[in-house]
């Protein structure tokens, strides 16, 4: 398996354009209520052009309507919002593994840059806090453009295991507690980890982090995960650690144990309210990612 350059992350731009990253309320509805600011300003985005009426800002008056009609019009502008998009990144040694077209640590990344262009094409600022083994998370602020999106690319590709080890089981407790005092409320946070030292502490930081704003948790998994070990005799472990597994012998065991690990995640979203999307190593990113982002969860 090959792992992501650069040039990938950032041909996945291409990919993304028709798609749309939208919260499950507006950025800033539950401070704000779920309708369009009624104060009208010099924001970037234009909403329309009316007759000139005395007080208005000489400086937007519409010289072309005006000298077409015959009448001073000016333009008007909806206040402009940028919404700060966090994607969260548990990356660690753990996910250097697939057992079919990618490894679950290129999963998270080709499914980070795609998140990061869909937000920033949709005029988002993209930040992100980016956990790897036993480091300091590395925090990239929200920015708009490629000026957000091309430091987050270039943090993940860096922080990406490129050998087998063994898992670090802080990563995404020391990612959320980094993240929970930069957070504005009506951010969108988007987590992606594989969810496997999942505890109440990680559950409580995530409660109290994403309390005003939306969050999203994308699972990152593998088949081989749910359905154990095919029939037969494997050698299995880390780089001088490795021992004899019968398929036959532990599936029902590694099932039970999937099963108890799945319900453990399911019940935490279900308690926080926050949407739990799954992704796995066997389907193709752009086709996962135009179905996620069209279900109606993302919807506003």
């Amino acid at each position: 398996m090959i792992l992501p350059d650069l040039a990938e992350l950032s041909a996945l731009r291409g990919a993304v354009r028709s798609l749309t990253l939208r919260a499950r309320r507006p950025a800033m509805a539950q401070l704000q209520g779920g309708h369009r600011s009624a104060q009208r300003g010099r924001g970037l985005e234009f909403e329309e052009v009316r007759l000139y009426a005395h007080g208005d800002d000489t400086r937007n008056i519409d010289w072309r309507v005006t000298a077409r009609r015959g009448r001073t019009h000016t333009k008007l502008f909806r206040e402009e919002r940028e919404r700060p998009v966090w994607i969260v990144a548990d990356l660690h040694a753990g996910l250097y593994f697939g057992s079919r077209r990618q490894f679950k640590s290129t999963l998270l990344l080709r499914t980070a840059a795609m998140l990061a262009w869909v937000a920033a094409n949709g005029g988002d600022r993209v930040g992100a806090v980016i956990a790897h083994g036993a480091n300091t998370p590395d925090i990239l602020p929200p920015r708009g453009r490629e000026a957000g999106v091309l430091p987050v690319l270039q943090t993940l590709l860096e922080a990406q295991p490129r050998a087998p080890g063994t898992p670090a089981y802080d990563g995404l407790l020391k990612a959320v507690s980094t993240l929970r005092p930069l957070i504005q409320p009506g951010s969108l946070i988007l987590v992606l980890s594989d969810f496997a030292a999942l505890n109440s502490a990680t559950e409580s930081m995530l409660a109290s982090t994403t309390l005003h704003s939306d969050c999203r948790l994308l699972w990152i998994t593998d088949p081989l995960e749910r359905d154990g070990l095919p029939a037969g005799s494997y050698r299995v472990g880390l780089p001088n650690r490795l021992w004899w597994m019968s398929g036959d012998d532990t599936r029902t065991q590694w099932q039970n144990i999937w099963r108890a690990r799945e319900q453990t995640l399911i019940d935490m979203a279900m308690r926080l309210n926050l949407p739990l999307s799954r992704l796995s190593t066997h389907d193709a990113v752009i086709e996962s990612m135009n179905t996620l982002l069209r279900e109606p969860t993302w919807a506003a």
